[in-house]
């Protein structure tokens, strides 16, 4: 069970989301669909086996809330049981299943009307603490995941939602779904393939407008579409080449045919090398960019964190050396997901502990997507000569970009010079004043700072999709790796070895989208989703 977070005036109900799915016996399967995605094996093991029934358990505590809703989903047997126990559950039936289809003889409707009982809350025919239920069916196989899909839409107390449960949990046949399970069977039954179903993680997972926006795209198959058309590509190139090994001998092949199928690899190669050349902009929005906070001791570096997170998150002192162990927050800036990592001051340390401290500031300033340097204003020139001595002295790690933040500005009066042009320029890193104090310049830093997490993650929805996972990177260096090695053989190479070659890059390919060898990755990819997505 999944809960809604409430709308940003603390006003909207919360809503709890129970999803259940109801196995009934299998029926033979029907012919694969037409389309590109491919269908499970019948003789392979089903990737959500059915169980013992048992008691739903929820996946997060119940609680208050305005509605609750329970999806459940099972394969077509004439019209589905599990949307005739629904519909009963619901109420809104008024405890019959006739309407949506027959339920397993007596018990399965004894059961179905105790489960209208339970989500209606009555007491006796009078009480209607219930009323104002729905149920909502969807037949396969327009459903999300293909089979017979039922939602109940019923109050979202902790004692009604506990007694849906309890009643459903009575119904044979009825287990909850692991996580991930919908989408996996959305999976199997060919309605997306595996980098559409990434996407949807992540989409339920975005906290910011960007992540969104990206994880939107990849949803929609923008990702996958662009890798089924170099897959698509590759299949034509090993056809031809295949066919010119064959039928070479004979004349039935023209010689022209291996020149278009090493132009066909000679340029797909240069498009997948673009494509990983993207300076991990789709992983770093996805991820978030880690940003740290460096600098000398005592220059307002945990007042800084306090004012980006407008909260007292980090403990500030005047005596220096208080910030010992790197304290992270998670930030949105701009619609820019940002992690920003406070750490200790950067000096020679005697004390033992803030040794310790200063190690692991270097050591989380080495990982850095991105640093804020902090400086006291009062304290260096503003000269592009003064601050890049300053910066160098922090020993940032050499072509991560960074912003230095003049704090202290407050004290510096009325005679102050502005550093915010040494950036534009190009004698420095962007610079900004700022006063944690006051917070004078905090706009300004905002905005310096969105303008570099754009430039490093770039806008999602221009150009082609970026990489957004390790394992797409991983299977796409292997892909370029063997289009290399077929390039490598040169005309006089041996051809049935240039062919193998073609296979394994389609075979990476495919199992990024999951067209082959998926199995492996399955686990791997539905494992992380919530119960009943």
């Amino acid at each position: 069970m999944r809960r809604d977070p409430p709308g940003l005036g603390g006003s909207e109900p919360r809503r709890y989301r129970v999803m259940l799915r109801a196995p009934v016996p299998a029926a033979p399967t029907p012919p694969p669909p037409a389309g590109p995605h491919p269908q499970r094996d019948a003789s392979r093991p089903s990737p959500c086996p059915s169980r013992t029934p048992r008691f739903p358990v929820p996946s997060t505590p119940v609680g208050a809330a305005g509605s609750a809703r329970s999806s459940a989903a099972g394969p077509r047997r004439g019209r589905s049981p599990s949307c005739a126990a629904a519909a009963a559950a619901s109420g809104m039936v008024r405890g019959s299943a006739a309407a949506a289809g027959p339920v397993h003889g007596a018990a399965g409707a004894a059961g179905a009307a105790a489960a209208a009982a339970a989500a209606a809350g009555r007491r006796d025919k009078g009480d209607r603490g219930g009323a104002e239920r729905g149920a909502a069916a969807a037949p396969g196989p327009h459903s999300f995941t293909g089979e017979d899909c039922a939602e109940l839409h019923v109050h979202g107390g902790p004692a009604v939602v506990s007694g849906v449960l309890r009643a459903l949990g009575r119904l044979p046949g009825l287990r909850p779904a692991e996580p991930g399970e919908f989408t996996r069977r959305a999976f199997a039954h060919g309605k997306l393939d595996l980098t559409a179903a990434e996407g949807l993680r992540d989409l339920i997972g975005a906290e910011t407008e960007a992540q969104r926006r990206q994880a939107l795209r990849q949803m929609e198959g923008d990702l996958g579409r662009l890798y089924q058309r170099w897959s698509h590509a590759l299949t034509q190139a090993l056809a031809h080449l295949e066919a010119y090994i064959d039928f070479s001998e004979d004349d039935n092949v023209e010689e022209e045919v291996l020149t278009q199928v090493r132009d066909t690899v000679r340029a797909l190669l240069q498009e997948l090398r673009g494509h990983l050349r993207d300076g991990r902009r789709g992983e770093l929005l996805r991820e978030g960019v880690r940003a740290v906070i460096a600098g000398p001791p005592n220059v307002g570096k945990s007042s800084l964190l306090n004012l980006l997170c407008r909260r007292p998150a980090a403990i500030v002192s005047p005596t220096a050396g208080t910030t010992r162990d790197v304290l992270e927050v998670a930030l949105d800036i701009g619609g820019y997901p940002l992690v920003l990592s406070d750490t200790a001051g950067l000096r020679q340390a005697t004390d033992p502990v803030e040794r310790e401290g200063v190690t692991r500031a270097r050591d989380r300033l080495c990982q850095a997507d991105l640093v804020l340097a902090v400086l006291d204003a009062t304290s260096v020139s503003p000269t592009p000569v003064a601050l890049g001595a300053a910066l160098a002295a922090l020993e940032p790690p050499p072509g991560t970009p960074c912003v230095l933040v003049l704090n202290k500005a407050d004290l510096l009066g009325v005679h102050r010079g502005s550093p915010s042009t040494t950036g534009a320029q190009g004698q420095g890193p962007p610079a900004t004043l700022l006063s944690c104090k006051t917070g004078e310049g905090l706009e300004a830093l905002l905005e310096l700072l969105t303008q570099q997490l754009a430039q490093l993650c770039g806008d999602p929805l221009l150009g082609s999709p970026s990489l957004t996972q390790s394992r797409h990177s991983r299977h796409l260096g292997a892909c370029a790796a063997a289009l290399e090695c077929f390039g490598d053989l040169g005309d006089s190479g041996d051809l049935a070895v240039a062919a193998e070659q073609l296979r394994v890059a389609r075979r990476e390919l495919g199992r990024i989208t999951g067209h082959v060898g998926a199995e492996d990755i399955l686990d791997i990819i539905f494992r992380d989703f919530c119960v009943g997505k």
